[in-house]
């Protein structure tokens, strides 16, 4: 028997930050809440395709494999975005979006990636967003400073983040802080910011005060 899918889009939420900004952890948090689905990066899926580790391959030699990943990310991620949803609330680690404005951008602006390169992936973002329909109702920054963030990546110590370095860490806070606190590039719903330096007990109770918003309680009275 086929499962009952509501045909209303869910209270989508985006959750963004750098590299170790507690996107898990936050994640962990709201998997108390039976009507959330949570949807983090499909880290697995970047790890292993057909064998190949796609990740690894990318930081080893970012000129020669950024154009491959980022095209798998970005088919990954519109699956996330456009995947049927049984629940009324949506919660995705990171979005489409933080993928073209920090991402994209910071590679192009270190000329890691060619300029034909950039375009190609610009259009097929342009295509994505005119022929699809990205649900966004609130997008959660977890803004961190980039040497706490490089700590705790040393600290959890995967092996495709080895060779990850500060000022990769400190450029993607830059793009972050372009796009959601400097509005550089479009930002398709309210944003909620949260201090994510604090430690693991502090920044679980930010969560809990905060949980009312996220989850968006009243959300469809807002919609209309």
């Amino acid at each position: 028997m086929e499962k009952k899918v509501s045909e209303k889009l869910p209270y989508t939420v985006f959750i963004e930050g750098n590299i170790g900004s507690g996107k898990s952890t936050f994640l962990e948090h709201f998997s108390k809440f039976k009507n959330a689905s949570l949807i983090p990066e499909p880290l697995e899926e970047w790890k292993n395709l057909n064998g190949i580790n796609l990740l690894d391959l990318l930081y080893k030699d970012p000129q020669k494999w950024y154009m491959a990943f980022q095209s798998y990310v970005m088919l990954t991620q519109i699956k996330n975005h456009i995947g049927l949803n049984e629940k009324p609330i949506k919660l995705i680690e990171r979005s489409i979006y933080s993928g073209q404005y920090c991402f994209l951008e910071q590679m192009h602006d270190n000329k890691i990636l060619e300029t034909g390169m950039y375009h190609v992936l610009q259009d097929w973002y342009n295509f994505i967003y005119e022929h699809h329909k990205i649900q966004c109702d609130l997008i959660v920054y977890l803004r961190t400073n980039p040497e706490i963030v490089y700590k705790r990546m040393k600290q959890r110590g995967r092996t495709e983040e080895s060779k990850v370095t500060l000022q990769y860490l400190k450029d993607l806070h830059n793009h972050h802080e372009n796009w959601l606190i400097h509005g550089k590039f479009n930002i398709p719903a309210p944003v909620l910011i949260i201090d994510a330096n604090l430690d693991r007990e502090s920044i679980l109770k930010e969560y809990e005060e905060a949980e009312k918003m996220i989850l968006g309680e009243n959300f469809e009275q807002n919609r209309k």
